[in-house]
């Protein structure tokens, strides 16, 4: 624990950069971080503590620059840090254990999990295999396959998501 009045340790704020920065890459490949949030992103990775010359240019550029040279600057700053850009069947394999914690949370409802094509992910483990298998393909789906029995599908749902981010993470960590 770090006492009023002390600096805070370079080589722990840069690892706390550098997880960070891994989450990113890896939000990022899930489509869940558009291009034009990366420069912010990388301001408060530097705040953080890591710092790599692509990473303070990206810190730089507008919102509104052109989106090839921001996903460029990205890619280039996730090299220097030594960070590798995740595979997007990974990274949507992560997104997917994110989704579930949001649900257990109360973060997003049961019926707002088929705003998305989660029914398309390669799930590889059985716990995310029962967690995708009861995500409707859309929203009018909720209605027409489950008609009244939502309490029921959102209990097996609820059940799937503890399932799911009870086991273990599948590949690096997201």
């Amino acid at each position: 624990m770090r006492t009023a009045g002390t600096a805070p340790d370079p080589e722990s704020s840069a690892r706390s950069g550098l997880t960070s920065l891994g989450e990113v890459a890896c939000r990022y490949r899930a489509d869940e971080i558009r291009p034009e949030d990366l420069p912010m992103i990388a301001a408060e990775v530097l705040v953080a503590g890591l710092d790599t010359p692509t990473l303070c240019e990206l810190a730089g550029l507008p919102r509104n620059a052109d989106a090839r040279d921001i996903r460029d600057a990205f890619e280039q700053a996730l090299a220097e840090a030594g960070i590798e850009l995740p595979d997007p069947g990974l990274a949507r394999r992560h997104a997917l254990r994110r989704l579930a914690a949001r649900l257990i949370n109360g973060d997003i409802a049961p019926a707002d999990l088929a705003t998305d094509d989660w029914w398309e992910t390669e799930a590889e483990t059985v716990e995310e295999r029962l967690f995708v298998a009861l995500i409707p393909q859309c929203g009018c789906c909720v209605e027409y396959t489950l008609g009244l029995d939502q309490r029921r599908w959102a209990a097996e749902l609820r059940i799937a998501a503890l399932a799911l981010t009870s086991s273990p993470p599948v590949g690096p960590g997201c």
